[in-house]
């Protein structure tokens, strides 16, 4: 992740590595969803991935009033991401 990379570059490193370690989960968490055995499991990974979604939104916050390098691209991605992970849950969940 690029912008962790600069993080790193201003000592900055507690707060690259929540932030590589959170945004990373979310894919993780999504990829084990597919290989979910049941509705309600699939589910339960999704809102996962949305907790470790809220919790980079939180880093990125850090980011920003902490007067580090420009991440408004990064915040605006996360907000996309959790949308969609809002949708897809909302949309299990009415399935059932």
């Amino acid at each position: 992740m690029e912008y962790t990379d600069c993080l790193i570059g201003m000592h900055r490193y507690s707060l690259a590595d929540q932030l590589f370690r959170s945004a990373s989960s979310i894919g993780a968490n999504v990829a084990e969803a597919q290989s979910s055995e049941s509705a309600a499991d699939f589910i339960h990974k999704m809102k996962i991935a949305d907790k470790e979604c809220r919790e980079t939104a939180y880093w990125l916050t850090l980011c920003k009033y902490g007067r580090l390098p420009e991440s408004s691209h990064l915040s605006q991605m996360q907000n996309e991401i959790s949308r969609l992970l809002g949708a897809i849950i909302y949309r299990s969940k009415t399935k059932r």
